[in-house]
C-alpha cells in the first residue's frame, strides 16, 4: 500500500477552517504566502511519498542495533534523514539568523504530519532536535546559539531530550543525574538515562543531548534542577566534532513499535556539559522543549491514522465477500467515523499551531493562552485518535490486520506510543483542568464563545449541525464552571473525560466550519461527526462530574480481584 499525502486536505483546513490567513498577515510571516505554503506542502508531500514512505516497513523488520558500541540505523534511514536535511526542512520554523527558515509553526506541524505519517521512526529523529532548537533559542546564551544552532538547524547535528531516570519515570524532580561546577565554565555530568529517543545516531556527525541533573545547592524537587548541553563529541576551535565526550549507550530498548527509532539508555560519567539558561532553572528550559514536542506527538498521531485509514480504505476497497466490503454498513461505519475523527484531531492540532505563531509575531497574552489550552488536547486527542483508528484499520482487514505481511498490525504497535510519551494523555488531562483552568476558565470561555458565536452564524445555513454544536458547547460551558469550583483532587478524577469532552466539541466546532466553507463532502462527514462522535461528549461529561467517592471507595484487594466476604 502506497502513502499518499494529504495535501489537499491540509491546504483546505488552512485556507477555509483555521485562522492561518491571520499568521500570514503579519508581519513576521508575510513571506508564508498561499503560493509559498501550497509550495512546501506539495514538496513535503514529495519527499513524505516518494522517499520515507518506502523506508516504513525497513525500520519495522530491521530494527536499529548496536554492533560493538556502535548505533547501525536501519537499512535507508541515512539517505532518507540525509534528504530531510538538504530540504531545509529540520529548520522549518526556527530563527533565520542561525539558519532556520523562519516559516509558521503551523506550516512545520502540517509537514511533520506527512513525513510521520511516512515514517514515524526516522520522523521522530528532526522532531526531537527541533524541541531542542526551540529550547536554545529562547533560553542559551549567545555562544551556545552561534555554535549549536547552525548545526541543528542544518541537520548535520541532531538534539535529544533526557529527562527519564530509572525509577522516576513521571517524576522528574526525582531524578538523580548529577552536576558539578568546572573552573572553566563548564559542567561534569554523572548519571543515566532511559527511554532516549535517538540517542544516539549515524545519520548525523554528531548528537547533542539536553540533559537535565542537579547541581549541589539545587534544591530538592524540580525547582533545583538544571539543564545541560552534553554533546557526544567535544566541539573543537572550528565548532566541529572534535574528541568524544564521556559518555556512551549502554543499550537499546526492544520495543513493541517504532523498531527503527533507536531508544536508549545512556550513561554520562563525568561527561562535559554546559548549562542552558539559568542554574537550577532547567525545567523552564525543558518545558519550552516539551510543549513544542507535545504538539508534534499529536501531530504523530493523526499522520499514522491518516496512513492506517488510507490502507483501511484501499483493502475494503479491493476485498470481496458478498461484495465489496466497503459496501457493508458496519465497515463504512468504521471508515466514515475514521475519516471525520482524523479531520477533527488535524484541525484542533493546526489550530493549536495558529496559535503558537500568533503569539510568536503579535506577543499577545490571549494567544498565548489558547496555544497553552490547546496543547494538551491536540497531544491527547490526536494519539488518542490515532490509537483509535489504527485499531479500526486493523479490524477492517479483519484476520489478515492480524498478519505482519499487510502492514496495518504496524501502524496500531507504532503508535501506541503516543499517548504515552512527551507527558501521558493523562498527565495532559490534569494539566488542563489544573493549570490551564487556573486563569478562571478565561481561555475556556474565550474559545467556547467563538464555537457558540460560529454556530449562530451558521444556523441559517445549516441549522442542524449548527444547533447540535451550540448546544454541545453550552452544555461544556456549564460544565467547565463546575469544574472549576471543584478542588484538584475532584478535577483530576474526571479530567480524561473531560478533555475528551473538550475535544470532542471542538472537533464539532471545525466540522461545522468545513461544512460551511465547502461542498457536499463536507457537510456530509460534518453529518457523520455530529451523530456519531459528538454524542459522546455527554457521556464524558457525565464522567467527568462522578468525582473522587466512588474511585477512593475501591480497596486496592478489589482492584486485584480479591472480593472478601
Amino acid at each position: 500500500m502506497t502513502y499518499a499525502a494529504p495535501v489537499e486536505q491540509i491546504e483546505f483546513i488552512l485556507k477555509r477552517v483555521i485562522s492561518y490567513h491571520d499568521v500570514q498577515q503579519t508581519g513576521k510571516f508575510s513571506e508564508a504566502t498561499q503560493e509559498t505554503t501550497r509550495a512546501v506542502l506539495s514538496e513535503a508531500g514529495k519527499l513524505a511519498e516518494q522517499v520515507l514512505a518506502p523506508l516504513n516497513r525497513n525500520g519495522d523488520l530491521t530494527p536499529a542495533r548496536l554492533e560493538n558500541g556502535k548505533l547501525r540505523s536501519s537499512p535507508g534511514f541515512a539517505e532518507g534523514f540525509a534528504a530531510i536535511a538538504e530540504g531545509g526542512w529540520v529548520g522549518l520554523a526556527a530563527d533565520p539568523e542561525h539558519g532556520g527558515m523562519g516559516l509558521p509553526q503551523t506550516l512545520n506541524m502540517a509537514v511533520a504530519e506527512m513525513m510521520a505519517s511516512a515514517c514515524l521512526s526516522l520522523q521522530l529523529n528532526p522532531l526531537l532536535t527541533q524541541g531542542q532548537i526551540e529550547a536554545l533559542e529562547h533560553h542559551a546564551s549567545d555562544e551556545l546559539k552561534s555554535l549549536y544552532l547552525p548545526k541543528l538547524n542544518s541537520g548535520e547535528w541532531s538534539g535529544t531530550m533526557n529527562l527519564t531516570e530509572p525509577g522516576a519515570g513521571s517524576d522528574v524532580g526525582a531524578l538523580t543525574a548529577r552536576a558539578e561546577r568546572n573552573e572553566d565554565g563548564s559542567y561534569r555530568i554523572t548519571g543515566q538515562k532511559i527511554f532516549i529517543t535517538w540517542g544516539d545516531s549515524d545519520v548525523t556527525s554528531n548528537v547533542c543531548h539536553a540533559v537535565l541533573a542537579r547541581l549541589p545547592d539545587g534544591a530538592k524537587g524540580t525547582r533545583g534542577i538544571s539543564l545541560f548541553m552534553v554533546p557526544k563529541f567535544l566541539p573543537d576551535e572550528q565548532g566541529d566534532p572534535g574528541v568524544a565526550n564521556s559518555l556512551k549507550v549502554l543499550s537499546l530498548e526492544e520495543k513493541m513499535g517504532i523498531h527503527g527509532s533507536p531508544t536508549c539508555v545512556m550513561s554520562y560519567e563525568g561527561a562535559t556539559g554546559w548549562l542552558i539558561g539559568e542554574e537550577h532553572k532547567g525545567m523552564a528550559a525543558m518545558f519550552t522543549m516539551m510543549n513544542c514536542a507535545r504538539l508534534g506527538v499529536g501531530v504523530q498521531g493523526v499522520g499514522l491514522a491518516e496512513r492506517a485509514l488510507q490502507q483501511a480504505v484501499a483493502y475494503a476497497s479491493e476485498r470481496k465477500q458478498m461484495g465489496e466490503i466497503i459496501a457493508h454498513p458496519d465497515v463504512r461505519r468504521m471508515l466514515a467515523t475514521a475519516r471525520a475523527e482524523v479531520f477533527a484531531a488535524r484541525a484542533i492540532c493546526l489550530a493549536c499551531a495558529t496559535a503558537i505563531d500568533m503569539q510568536r509575531a503579535s506577543g499577545d497574552a490571549d494567544h498565548a493562552a489558547r496555544a497553552a489550552f490547546l496543547t494538551p488536547i491536540a497531544k491527547a486527542y490526536g494519539t488518542d485518535v490515532g490509537c483509535r483508528v489504527a485499531d479500526t484499520g486493523v479490524q477492517v482487514h479483519g484476520g489478515m490486520g492480524y498478519i505482519e505481511e499487510t502492514g496495518a498490525a504496524q501502524y496500531l504497535r507504532d503508535v501506541r506510543i503516543t499517548p504515552i510519551y512527551e507527558g501521558t494523555n493523562g498527565i495532559q488531562a490534569m494539566d488542563l483542568v489544573g493549570r490551564k483552568l487556573a486563569d478562571g476558565g478565561e481561555a475556556a470561555m474565550r474559545l467556547l464563545d467563538e464555537i457558540l458565536d460560529d454556530a449562530k452564524a451558521a444556523n441559517t445555513d445549516h441549522h442542524d449541525l449548527a444547533e447540535t454544536v451550540w448546544q454541545a458547547a453550552e452544555t461544556l460551558r456549564e460544565n467547565t464552571l463546575t469544574m472549576i469550583e471543584r478542588d484538584l483532587p475532584e478535577r483530576f478524577a474526571g479530567a480524561v473525560p473531560f478533555l475528551h469532552a473538550f475535544a470532542r466539541v471542538l472537533g464539532a466546532h471545525y466540522h461545522l466550519r468545513a461544512a460551511m466553507a465547502g461542498g457536499p463532502a463536507h457537510v456530509a462527514l460534518a453529518r457523520i461527526y455530529m451523530s456519531r462522535v459528538l454524542p459522546r461528549y455527554a457521556a464524558d461529561l457525565a464522567e467527568a462530574g462522578a468525582g473522587l467517592d466512588d474511585l477512593n471507595a475501591i480497596a486496592d484487594t478489589v482492584l486485584a480481584g480479591e472480593f472478601p466476604a
